[in-house]
């Protein structure tokens, strides 16, 4: 097989089909950029599965204390968390304390830190549970509004609409990502259809003169693969801009606080060589399909 041969016919369907190819790229990208991102999101080893482990290995149950809490009310509290089976542990935390951890935790939005007064912030005993599912015990042990509790709040439930949020948000970004690859496939069938059309007449020819079918559709099936190719490394520099621009300047607060977790170069060089060795893959198989079905080399 005439290597030269092959890839000068590919290049040469790729400049006649010029608009067609341009917008196969790029609907190709914008499919693997999106893709890319909910792998990012929600993947292995993603941002959501990196939080779940984080967060529900720390969840709490915090008894917030109202401001006129007395001393017996105080120690009372501590009494039946000491004599609960349910605790694991806990620890009380002051005012003072609360606002020292709210300082911390938000170090990098200064203007957070300065609108928040001191004294916002309850005193509070932090639970940690035996059964975090068994959350509903401490509520039904510690009443809202009676002996000195303002309220109990479970960081479980908040966490699971938490995440049920992000993943919500990874599943339409896939589902956008599913539509525009569609659209791209469609669009990949079409102008390999333009183009065996147009080359005939050269692939009639070479037929005749004892080419074999693979021969003659070959250049087609390599168009569509560097088209993917490019939709590919296009996809892969969105990734890294993304994470250049957005993760590591607009999240950057939030992640060295801990809040949400950052997303390495790793993670970004892993998922970039999926998603471009699927916009190959993907294109090469429906540019095939497509030569089988509807055009006859």
């Amino acid at each position: 097989m005439r290597v030269n041969f092959v890839l000068s016919e590919v290049a040469t369907g790729l400049r006649r089909n010029l608009t067609m190819t341009v917008a196969m790229i790029l609907t190709t990208a914008i499919s693997l950029g999106l893709m890319g991102v909910g792998l990012l999101i929600g993947g292995p080893g993603g941002m959501i599965p990196k939080m779940k482990e984080i967060y529900y290995d720390k969840v709490q149950v915090s008894i917030f204390l109202t401001d006129d809490v007395t001393d017996e009310q105080r120690d009372a509290i501590r009494a039946e968390l000491d004599s609960s089976t349910e605790v694991k542990n806990y620890i009380y935390e002051t005012k003072e304390e609360a606002y020292e951890r709210f300082q911390q935790q938000f170090s990098q939005q200064p203007e957070l830190v300065e609108n928040t007064p001191p004294d916002a912030l309850p005193e509070s005993f932090r639970v940690e549970l035996v059964n975090p599912e068994r959350y509903p015990v401490i509520a039904e042990a510690f009443p809202s509004g009676e002996n000195g509790v303002d309220q109990v709040r479970d960081e479980g439930e908040f966490l699971d609409r938490l995440f049920s949020l992000l993943n919500g948000a990874r599943n339409a970004t896939l589902a956008v990502a599913v539509v525009q690859a569609l659209a791209a496939l469609l669009l990949i069938s079409n102008t390999i259809q333009l183009a065996a059309f147009n080359r005939r007449n050269e692939t009639n020819i070479m037929r005749l003169v004892g080419a074999s079918r693979w021969y003659t559709q070959l250049p087609f099936i390599l168009e569509a693969a560097v088209a993917g190719l490019i939709g590919g490394l296009l996809a892969v520099g969105g990734l890294v801009l993304t994470k250049i621009l957005f993760v590591d300047k607009t999240l950057a607060g939030p992640i060295k606080a801990g809040i949400i977790t950052g997303v390495d170069w790793g993670q970004i060089a892993t998922t970039g060589a999926i998603i471009t060795a699927a916009g190959v893959g993907l294109a090469a198989v429906a540019s095939y399909v497509t030569l089988r079905l509807y055009v006859r080399l």
